[in-house]
């Protein structure tokens, strides 16, 4: 019997979630609190340096997780492009750290990463095993991180790969679209970037799920890779108009445009749909699909309506 299922059975399972201050770590917070069974510690960046080796050590000797959930990293994709050094700090380097304390500690590690680690190339959705080809800085950070992770601590680590994340903390392509929708008589999206939004909310219960889920090793998930986002996919150009019609505005004065026309410094993947293949075959619940999950989360009230 390992530490994570003794102590599961005796006691509250204890989650400590890293980067509990952005957008997926606050969801998480809220998920966990109610949830009988768990015990759930935050730590935002300000309280954990988790580029700090000696910080790391402290957190987890205090709190004495039995698992982690690493919501931390560096998303800032454009500016990672002239700043690949910092985000390999924090997307590399701080998930290799947190590992090798796991392992010293005994506790399990989920970590969250994301389709940059792929090409965008693909035209049938990505599998956890599918070839990887970062095509920015970010990506190739990301990507660092996840396979820091599988190498320090392949016992007892999760990789999550999710994708175009929205919620109600933090900055995000649905609240540019509230935002916009309310400046703009008409916006111009990309209509050639195709994935699947996924609301944070939604892809927090099932990391939660997954925590609870390998409190059980013999009959849990294996350790791994995972997919996770909402089902479905769509592009830009499809979300902004499904935002629209969520606040009672004319979908129509959202127009369609190409990559070409909002040059940036990090390029986009073309393609960012991966499939939860592996994510069910695990025995867990598939997250609902994108349009319905998006209309949930604006009747909760996390981006309000006219």
């Amino acid at each position: 019997m390992s530490g994570i299922e003794a102590g599961y059975r005796s006691r509250p399972l204890t989650l400590l979630v890293t980067g509990a201050g952005g957008q997926l770590g606050t969801d998480l917070l809220r998920v966990l609190s109610g949830v009988d069974g768990l015990r759930a510690v935050g730590m935002t960046r300000r309280e954990l340096d988790l580029t700090d080796s000696a910080a790391v050590d402290a957190a987890l000797a205090g709190v004495r997780p039995d698992l982690v959930l690493n919501a931390a990293a560096y998303t800032a994709v454009d500016a990672a492009e002239s700043d690949e050094d910092t985000a390999a700090s924090v997307n590399a380097t701080a998930p290799s750290l947190l590992a090798r304390a796991c392992a010293r500690t005994g506790a399990g590690l989920v970590h969250v990463s994301t389709d940059y680690v792929f090409a965008g190339d693909a035209t049938t959705p990505y599998e956890v095993d599918s070839p990887t080809g970062p095509k920015s800085a970010y990506g190739r950070t990301k990507l660092a991180g996840e396979q820091a992770v599988r190498a320090e601590l392949p016992a007892a680590s999760w990789v999550v790969r999710t994708a175009w994340l929205y919620g109600e903390t933090g900055g995000n392509f649905v609240k540019t679209m509230v935002r916009l929708q309310q400046s703009h008589e008409t916006v111009d999206v990309v209509d050639d970037q195709r994935g699947t939004p996924t609301w944070s909310q939604d892809l927090a219960r099932g990391l939660v799920e997954l925590a609870r889920a390998t409190a059980w090793p013999d009959g849990g998930p294996p350790p791994g890779v995972y997919h996770c986002t909402n089902a479905g996919e769509t592009t830009w150009y499809g979300l902004a108009r499904a935002v629209f019609a969520e606040l009672g505005a004319d979908p129509d004065r959202v127009r369609p445009t190409s990559t070409d026309r909002f040059p940036r410094p990090a390029p986009r993947p073309a393609y960012s749909v991966l499939s939860d293949t592996a994510w069910r075959s695990a025995g867990l619940p598939p997250l609902p699909h994108w349009r319905d999950a998006l209309h949930t989360a604006f009747g909760s009230g996390s981006f309000g309506r006219p």
